[in-house]
């Protein structure tokens, strides 16, 4: 399943990356894709663990960029 989201307060390109590299490596997630231009971050993952998934997105974005927030759309 594709979960859009939208993602505020990035300060650059590298910093989107980083955050792509490390929500990649979360279990559960099949595909994570940040684009720094569009303020988007797409991610692929099995419907079951959306909400666990999503938890766990949000404190590695809090732990890697604590003052970027994402909002589902």
């Amino acid at each position: 399943m594709k979960i859009k989201f939208k993602i505020k307060g990035l300060d650059c390109a590298n910093c989107a990356a980083d955050l792509e590299r490390e929500i990649n490596k979360i279990d559960g997630v099949d595909e994570a894709s940040i684009s720094f231009m569009s303020e988007r971050l797409v991610i692929e993952c099995e419907e079951s663990i959306k909400n666990e998934v999503i938890e766990k997105i949000k404190k590695v974005i809090k732990k890697e960029e604590p003052y970027v927030t994402i909002e589902e759309k």
